[in-house]
């Protein structure tokens, strides 16, 4: 595998992937460079924004109400937790539990507690638990 980069002015971002067979491989990768261009539109103080899937921390369900939180801030969303794993389904977001799911991309740490479960740290010091039903999935992450 070649990869070439080189920065064009005034141009979108644009990805070309030349390939000899369409393979799984190719497949799953053209998939994997869609989910990086994720995003939410989150609800804040001042009114509607953008958040790109990369600026997401963590996605949590409170009272049936959705939260995103960055780096700094936390924001409301529209959507249920289904939804958001269907869209998210290729990317860095990862389920950890049945109110929670962490963009392991900002994960900095995993440590072991009783029980079982899983304590993550997040690269701005936020610590979440993972639960002994999606242990599975983020260990199939890594």
């Amino acid at each position: 595998m070649q990869i070439i980069t080189r920065q064009v002015e005034d141009k979108a971002l644009t990805v070309t992937i030349e390939y000899p067979e369409y393979t799984d491989a190719v497949k799953g990768l053209v998939k994997r460079i869609e989910s990086l261009d994720v995003s939410f539109n989150a609800i804040s103080k001042d009114g509607q924004i953008r958040i790109s899937i990369s600026d997401v921390y963590y996605l949590e369900n409170v009272e049936r109400k959705v939260f995103l939180y960055t780096k700094e801030d936390v924001f409301r969303l529209n959507a249920s937790m289904s939804e958001i794993d269907l869209i998210t389904e290729d990317s860095d977001l990862v389920r950890i539990s049945r109110t929670c799911i962490m963009n392991t991309s900002h994960l900095s740490g995993i440590r072991q507690l009783k029980n079982s479960h899983l304590e993550a740290t997040l690269d701005n010091g936020e610590k979440l638990i993972v639960s002994r039903k999606y242990l599975h999935d983020i260990k199939r992450r890594f």
